[in-house]
């Protein structure tokens, strides 16, 4: 046969259409690995081997669903191992964005009143340094002052501590009382070496303490500065399909951070006022202190208030007796029936969309895996959780216009006008113009 009238072979597949298809054979193609396991999502898992064909669908399905639940409790348990190890860092850095979404509101406010931003910026970091010095100031001038009086009622609170020991129901003798004083002052004797590493541990915690205070300082001026470029720096991380998803599940969880902060403070000047204005009725000292530690222990919800509400019940025990204490327990909890059937149902309920037992639970798992800073941020940490994944399950970042973290990658320091911009984007217009022509 000439080779004109050869047949041609068969047509090789284009890549991407699979094998060619004998249309005088009637066997299938052979399809790849990546074909036979591709199926759509309503197809029933199949079995792969003669193991897997003696096992029920369902433990199919458990096997499946379990390694990945694996996988991703290791990449969490990772992520809480780094945090607790980086905690000296990471803690201030926290408290830097509590903290900015509380003073960004006034920055914000001064600037549209036409303040110039580094005013503006200057004047809210000042005026917090101002109360949150002035709050200290107050509850250590109190303390200083009532020492003597502290010193002396302390003295007879102890004596007569004693003289119940010794007159009470426990019967107890004064040799056995001296016995027992005597062998705790031989145990710190013994324990002086743990005494100095003790004190060896608080210089240390000191040292950490001041350097949390600068980072924290830092941090907060740095996002008051230019937060919205170090939150475009970090969504552009992330790749160009997330983006979207990611800048406004971010943005809305800002706004319930703001607004939990915002009425954080609010409840907590509502137990402070309510358990500082029943000791000073009762004649009380350190009313002020007790103000403060109500105050700052408000932050940590349902708990806080409480803790510190029990110191002021164990100053009315110590210098005004039983009774006093009574009533100190009774002001505690009438301020806590009030935060928790008024404020938090009308006031927090609306800023922050979390159960009270997710707070409960939030904050007994956050004070378990980081004590007191666990605590602290538990619960913005679930109310903000809570809100990005409603945002992004919601699907209401589809279709969004590409915003500023779609332009290409800058110094997240580097702040330029946005005529700057313009006059940039229009030279390189009429640069690519006479380029083109």
């Amino acid at each position: 046969m000439p080779d004109t009238e050869r047949p041609l072979p068969p047509p090789a597949s284009a890549p991407g259409h699979g094998p060619a298809v004998d249309p005088q054979s009637n066997q299938a193609p052979a399809r790849s690995w990546f074909q036979r396991r591709r199926r759509d999502p309503g197809e029933p898992t199949e079995p792969t081997g003669p193991v897997d064909e003696s096992l029920p669908r369902g433990v199919r399905l458990a096997g499946a669903w379990s390694w990945r639940l694996l996988l991703i409790g290791a990449v969490v348990a990772v992520l809480i191992f780094l945090i607790v190890q980086l905690r000296l860092i990471v803690i201030p850095v926290l408290i830097a964005v509590l903290l900015s979404a509380l003073l960004v509101p006034f920055k914000d406010s001064l600037v549209r009143h036409r303040w110039p931003k580094w005013l503006a910026i200057v004047t809210v970091l000042l005026a917090l340094i101002v109360v949150v010095t002035g709050l200290f100031y107050l509850a250590i001038w109190q303390v200083a002052r009532e020492s003597h009086d502290l010193q002396q009622q302390s003295v007879d609170a102890f004596s007569g501590f004693r003289s119940w020991l010794t007159t009470g129901p426990l019967g107890l003798s004064e040799d056995q009382l001296d016995s027992a004083l005597a062998s705790a002052w031989s145990s710190l004797q013994s324990d002086s070496q743990v005494l100095v590493s003790g004190a060896l541990s608080v210089g240390s915690t000191l040292g950490h303490v001041l350097t949390g205070f600068l980072l924290t300082l830092f941090s907060t001026l740095f996002i008051l500065i230019d937060g919205r470029g170090i939150w475009n720096w970090i969504v552009r991380v992330f790749p160009r399909n997330a983006r979207a998803a990611v800048d406004g599940a971010g943005r809305a969880g800002w706004v319930t951070l703001r607004n939990f902060v915002k009425v954080q403070i609010l409840v907590a000047s509502i137990d402070a006022l309510g358990i500082g204005l029943g000791a000073f009725i009762l004649g009380l000292p350190l009313v002020l202190p007790i103000a403060v530690l109500v105050f700052l222990g408000s932050f940590i919800p349902v708990v806080g208030a409480v803790l510190t509400g029990a110191i002021a019940v164990f100053v009315a025990l110590v210098f005004k007796g039983w009774v006093f204490a009574l009533i100190m327990v009774g002001v505690v909890l009438l301020v806590q029936q009030v935060e928790g059937h008024v404020l938090q149902p009308l006031i927090m309920g609306t800023a922050v969309k979390v159960h009270p037992l997710a707070v409960v639970l939030a904050v007994a798992a956050g004070s378990l895996l980081a004590g007191i800073p666990g605590a602290l941020f538990a619960v913005p940490f679930v109310a903000v959780l809570n809100v990005m994944v409603h945002y992004v399950s919601g699907g209401a970042w589809r279709g969004r216009p590409p915003g500023e973290w779609s332009a290409p990658p800058a110094a997240i320091w580097q702040t330029v006008p946005r005529r700057v911009r313009r006059t940039a984007a229009g030279s390189r217009d009429a640069g690519a113009d006479s380029a083109g022509r």
